[in-house]
């Protein structure tokens, strides 16, 4: 691998200052080409940080680029096909380099467990953490009755850390 001097790194970085939403924009628009190449879905549109994906497995599917970075897959069914199951796992390896089957037994897990106790539920696994709910809800989301959300995984503060 190459390295950059110093002096073509600064200057990178100085160059991105006085249009840091362009640099913002750029990140986005790696990460929205990930979630394509690893989900398969296609681009619908994008509005600043925000990307929107038609996905076959899913009926809505949506990127938030803003820190931390997070997916958003819905369904209308109460109980989706397995395939809604294996994207969630690709979205989680597109996200975060998270290994796409244990994401997708994550969130078959946190599913089932939401339909038992009709709450959400959380977990994690390596380098993500993710939310699913069943059920009716208000706001955006309302007429999907199965939400799922990944983001990477915060790191523990210095803190937490060294104590």
């Amino acid at each position: 691998m190459t390295r950059l001097p110093r002096s073509t790194l600064l200057l990178a970085i100085l160059a991105c200052l006085p249009a840091g939403v362009a640099c913002a924009a750029d990140a986005c628009d790696v990460l929205t080409a990930q979630v394509i190449r690893a989900t398969g879905a296609s681009l619908a549109g994008r509005t600043g940080p925000i990307a929107v994906f038609r996905a076959q497995d899913a009926e809505r599917m949506s990127l938030d680029c803003r820190a931390p970075a997070r997916l958003t897959v819905a369904s209308v069914d109460r109980e989706p096909t397995p395939a809604y199951f294996i994207l969630m796992g690709r979205a989680a390896q597109a996200l975060a380099g998270a290994d796409a089957v244990s994401a997708e037994v994550l969130a078959l897990n946190l599913h089932q467990s939401s339909l038992l106790t009709q709450a959400p539920r959380r977990g994690g696994t390596g380098s993500i953490v993710m939310l699913c709910e069943t059920g009716p809800r208000t706001g955006s989301l309302q007429d999907y009755l199965t939400v799922c959300r990944v983001a990477r995984r915060p790191g523990l503060s210095p803190i937490r850390r060294a104590g």
